[in-house]
């Protein structure tokens, strides 16, 4: 199948977490990237160096590219969700 490119942009917290687990419910894809972010140190680091703030709804272009950098790719970017991909640097 033809794979659909991830774009860099602004993204809504809910929106990000369903590229990344869209089989879970709304509540737990947003609880589980917020405890992948927490549990990645060098992002969290990287993300309050910046302006970054848990609460906002919104993740900044910049903020987006980190959590990429770190994280890797979403799944749910691609016409085809296969298993989760291996993402780097987080303590499971």
């Amino acid at each position: 199948m033809e794979e659909i490119r991830f774009f860099m942009r602004c993204y809504d917290k809910l929106e990000l977490a369903k590229m990344y687990f869209p089989r879970l419910s709304n509540p737990v894809s947003v609880a589980k990237l917020r405890r992948w972010m927490r549990n990645c140190e060098p992002l969290m680091e990287e993300l309050k160096a910046g302006d970054f703030h848990p609460k906002q709804k919104m993740f900044s272009v910049r903020e987006v590219r980190l959590i990429v950098s770190h994280l890797g790719e979403p799944e749910g970017c691609f016409i085809d969700c296969g298993p989760s991909a291996t993402h780097k640097n987080i303590r499971r």
